[in-house]
C-alpha cells in the first residue's frame, strides 16, 4: 500500500480535476442557481509546488466532489504573483474564475505599480489556511537557532543572502519584518516563485529563507536545509518535520503566520458568493483534507465572508508600515 506520503503527492501532481458525483451527493450549494453552470478555474498566481498550489489542489478536488461541477487549477506565475492575480481581476464576475493566494499577492502590490487593487478588484470570500513561516538554512550556515543566526549577521552584515518568492512577497515581507525586530540585515534575493528560491537554498547560492513547510516539504524532511524556529505558534504536527521552538520563544519578541485564501474578480453576486462560500467551508471541513494541510504545517481556517475583508484591510495596513520602515518603495 502507498505511504500516505504517496497518496498526497499523487494528489496534488493531478491536473486539477476530480472525479464528479452524482446529482444525489452534490451539497445544496451546487443545487442552487446561483452556482456557476460553467467548469470552474481556480488560478494559483504561482509555479507548481509552491505552498499555494499545493492548498489548492486538493480544495479543487474535494470542491469539484461536492459540486458536481469541474475545477481546473491554473498557475500563472510572476512578479511575486502581481501577473495572475491581474488577469483574475479582469475576468468576468460570474464565478467561472477564482484566485487561491496567500496574503502575498496583496502585498505585491504595494511595493508594484500593479494595475489592480488588492481591496478594490477583488471578492475576498473566505481564508483556506493558516500556518507560521520557519527559518530555515542552508545545512553550511553556521548556525543551530535563532540566537546564532542573528550573531552571525550582526558580524557580517549583508553578507548573508535570503531569498524570496519576489520582492513585494510574503517572504520578503517577513523577512524583513524578522530582520527589523532582531536589528540585523541581510541581503535580498527575489525569484520568481518559492520553488526556485528552495532549490538554491539547497544549492546554496542563497543562505536563508522564510517559508512555510509546504513550499519546502522534501528539502525539509531529506535534510537539505536546516530548519532554525517557527514564525509563530500553534503549527499542527507535521509528520517527518522537526519541531523548533518559535522566534518568540527564543527571545526575541517577534512572531508572523499568514494566510492563505480564496478570492474572485469584484462584483461576485451576492448569491452566488454565499454559494461558493458554503461550498468552500464544507470542504474545509473534511478530515482527509485537514490531515492533507497538517501535513504540510497548515491549519484549515475559513472564515465569514465579512471577515475576511477586515483580515485584509488590517494585513494590509500592517505590511504598509513594514515597507516604510524599511523603505521599500514601489517598483
Amino acid at each position: 500500500m502507498p505511504s500516505r506520503r504517496r497518496l498526497i503527492l499523487a494528489t496534488l501532481a493531478a491536473p486539477g480535476l476530480a472525479r464528479a458525483q452524482s446529482p444525489a451527493a452534490q451539497s445544496p450549494a451546487a443545487q442552487s442557481p446561483a452556482w456557476p453552470t460553467r467548469p470552474v478555474r481556480i488560478v494559483v498566481p504561482f509555479p507548481p509546488g509552491g505552498s499555494n498550489d499545493v492548498f489548492a489542489r486538493p480544495l479543487a478536488e474535494r470542491l469539484q466532489a461536492r459540486t458536481g461541477q469541474g475545477f481546473v487549477i491554473e498557475n500563472r506565475a510572476g512578479a511575486a504573483g502581481a501577473i495572475g492575480a491581474g488577469q483574475v481581476a479582469q475576468a468576468p464576475p460570474d464565478g467561472t474564475t477564482l484566485m487561491l493566494a496567500s496574503v502575498s499577492v496583496p502585498t505585491a502590490s504595494i511595493i508594484q505599480r500593479t494595475p489592480w487593487d488588492a481591496e478594490r478588484d477583488f471578492d475576498a470570500i473566505t481564508t483556506v489556511a493558516r500556518a507560521p513561516f520557519f527559518i530555515m538554512v542552508n545545512p553550511t550556515v553556521p548556525a543551530r537557532d535563532v540566537r546564532e543566526l542573528v550573531a552571525l549577521a550582526k558580524r557580517q552584515p549583508g553578507a548573508l543572502n535570503y531569498g524570496t518568492s519576489g520582492a513585494g512577497g510574503i517572504n520578503h515581507f517577513i523577512s524583513v519584518s524578522f530582520s527589523q525586530a532582531a536589528g540585523i540585515e541581510m541581503s535580498h534575493v527575489p525569484y520568481r516563485g518559492t520553488a526556485p528560491a528552495v532549490t538554491d537554498l539547497v544549492a546554496g547560492h542563497i543562505q536563508v529563507m522564510l517559508t512555510t513547510v509546504a513550499s519546502a516539504s522534501a528539502a525539509i524532511r531529506e535534510g537539505r536545509v536546516r530548519l532554525l524556529a517557527a514564525t509563530a505558534e500553534g503549527a499542527p504536527p507535521a509528520e517527518g518535520i522537526p519541531e523548533v521552538p518559535s522566534v518568540r520563544a527564543q527571545g526575541i519578541p517577534w512572531e508572523f503566520d499568514i494566510w492563505w485564501g480564496l478570492f474572485a474578480p469584484r462584483g461576485l453576486p451576492p448569491d452566488m458568493r454565499a454559494a461558493i462560500h458554503a461550498a468552500a467551508t464544507a470542504a474545509l471541513a473534511d478530515p482527509a483534507l485537514a490531515r492533507i494541510y497538517a501535513h504540510e504545517g497548515a491549519k484549515p481556517a475559513s472564515v465569514g465572508p465579512e471577515d475576511f475583508p477586515r483580515i485584509l484591510r488590517e494585513d494590509m495596513v500592517r505590511f504598509r508600515a513594514i515597507a516604510q520602515a524599511a523603505n521599500i518603495r514601489p517598483e
